[in-house]
């Protein structure tokens, strides 16, 4: 198993367009993902954020080679709509995670 946390961080100022675009555009993207066998997409909940809002799109992949094919073909696909959509409204951080013990 591999795991790619991807967080969205959206300004004030584009979050009923980015809620909308998540709902209509990026759900279906990532349901459209061969190599990825479950996900979760989360509105993350902080009282440190008062700027915007984050999301995060946790992505389960059988292996790391296939993560490796995702972010290098993919997750290039993805920023590119999301900056043409909404420029630097938008922020993508992405995190690897590499468990060392699962109990899923």
């Amino acid at each position: 198993m591999s795991l790619l946390s991807i967080t969205f961080h959206c300004t004030k100022n584009n979050l009923e367009e980015w809620e909308n675009y998540m709902d209509e555009t990026l759900v279906l993207m990532t349901e459209n993902l061969m190599d990825v066998n479950k996900y979760i997409l989360s509105e993350i909940e902080s009282d440190y954020i008062d700027e915007g809002k984050n999301y995060n799109l946790l992505l389960i992949f059988d292996n790391d080679e296939l993560r490796t094919d995702f972010i290098e073909s993919e997750l290039l696909n993805i920023r590119e709509r999301v900056e043409k959509q909404f420029g630097q409204e938008v922020m993508i951080f992405n995190t690897f995670l590499n468990p060392k013990k699962t109990r899923m």
